[in-house]
């Protein structure tokens, strides 16, 4: 990407990839520091976390999922990967699982830091029946206590009331749990701060997602998106994470403005359904630019929050109500049917060409149904749609040359439609 354009200098370029990498590196050395400082220390998962809750009673928290992909992306998740696989876990595992049970095998190392042993466990999503065998593992693992919140399935279009009560009840119970474990009372003036916090970093980061309707996009809602999510996923809340939305908001405003994007020409516009595959993510963004395609929407940037298509936010009026109603709207607690004209939406509001759906092993909570979706979309709807599988982190399932010569026989029959429209 260039950094002037039409007589201009960018004085904001680069601002949203280095202050993330910043905040990673501080939330790491605030999770090896543990230990030492004796913070308590909770292990949740990103799909409605109730991390706010948690800090308000004093934890640091981190998240499984966040560890894995990172090791994915430093090229060490094959060694972890198969190193739960000697102790007994069958190939078909979560790859996630895996990625997890092999590092603590190894010690906790990982290239990040040395994650510290949870003080608790917390399933806040239960949707997923291997998210709660993944911490009855950890928990006899650690001999750490696990505590499942069951968050109910969003089947009707709006949260019931009755559903809100119910996880409301769940959360005061959870709160006095806490309590009673590290002997910390709940800091009701920080909780609502941070719920305050929160609700700004979600208009700011919708704001910048809803910027990529700009025609050409002026950032990839894919690719460059899984980088710009991390601080509304990991450190939601705090207040540097209100500034770093803030700063990226300038980031994208200023290549609008600068006509600046991911690709020097746009060619097509593509929504992305499912999971990248963090252990190529760049050859496999390589394989889209190489076509100009450009990603202005995403399912996988919404797996933690749809604030975009729901106006739900985090609210200090409404306390537990709202981390409530959120942690039911996150992407993978939705219905198919509601995936399903979630992304029809996101086809038209953002001028999308054809829909790219990667399909990986590991996560049946966002594989179930995209096949369905593909034959909704190309027999219903006449919208080109890829299929493609590979894996979140098991390298084992990328095959390179194959995903290649799918997606440039997509995007070469695009242009060809292209050319024969009227």
């Amino acid at each position: 990407m260039g950094t002037e354009a039409a007589g201009r200098s960018a004085r904001f370029q680069g601002f949203g990839r280095q202050r993330q990498k910043e905040l990673l590196q501080a939330w790491w050395r605030r999770l090896e520091a543990a230990p030492e400082t004796g913070q308590p220390v909770a292990y949740l998962f990103i799909s409605g976390a109730v991390e706010e809750v948690l800090r308000a009673l004093g934890f640091e928290v981190a998240f499984p999922e966040v560890t894995a992909l990172n090791c994915a992306i430093r090229q060490v998740s094959a060694d972890f990967i198969l190193r739960a696989e000697d102790l007994g876990y069958s190939q078909d595992v979560c790859g996630y699982v895996k990625n997890d049970i092999g590092l603590l095998l190894s010690g906790n190392r990982s290239p990040m830091g040395r994650l510290p042993r949870p003080t608790l466990l917390v399933c806040n999503y239960a949707g997923c029946r291997v998210y709660i065998k993944w911490f009855e593992a950890l928990a006899e693992f650690y001999q750490a206590p696990l505590y499942v919140l069951d968050v109910p399935y969003l089947r009707t279009e709006t949260v019931l009331p009755s559903d809100v009560e119910y996880v409301v009840g769940q959360l005061q119970e959870f709160i006095e749990f806490c309590e009673r474990l590290t002997g910390q009372d709940f800091d009701e003036d920080r909780f609502r701060t941070l719920l305050a916090n929160a609700r700004q970093a979600e208009d700011l980061w919708v704001e910048v997602l809803e910027m990529a309707r700009h025609v050409p996009a002026p950032f990839d809602s894919y690719f460059e998106a899984v980088y710009f999510m991390a601080p509304i996923y990991i450190l939601r809340g705090l207040p540097e994470t209100v500034e770093y939305y803030e700063g990226v908001r300038r980031e994208i405003q200023e290549r609008v403005e600068l006509g600046l994007g991911p690709v020097p020409e746009e060619r097509f516009r593509v929504v992305v359904e499912g999971p990248p595959p963090w252990p190529y993510l760049r050859d496999f963004w390589d394989m889209f630019k190489h076509w100009g395609a450009v990603t202005v929407a995403s399912t996988y940037t919404k797996v933690g929050g749809l604030w975009d298509a729901t106006g739900v936010r985090h609210d200090p009026a409404r306390p537990l109500e709202s981390v409530a109603e959120y942690a039911m709207h996150c992407y993978v607690n939705w219905g198919l049917d509601h995936r399903r004209r979630l992304l029809l939406d996101y086809h038209r509001r953002f001028q999308a060409d054809g829909f790219v759906i990667h399909s990986v092993k590991s996560c049946k909570s966002f594989a179930a149904g995209e096949a369905d979706f593909r034959e909704v979309f190309v027999r219903e709807c006449d919208i080109p749609t890829l299929f493609i599988e590979s894996d979140l982190v098991d390298p084992r399932y990328f095959q390179k040359a194959q995903l290649r010569n799918r997606i440039d026989a997509f995007f070469e029959a695009l242009a060809h439609r292209r050319a024969i429209s009227p």
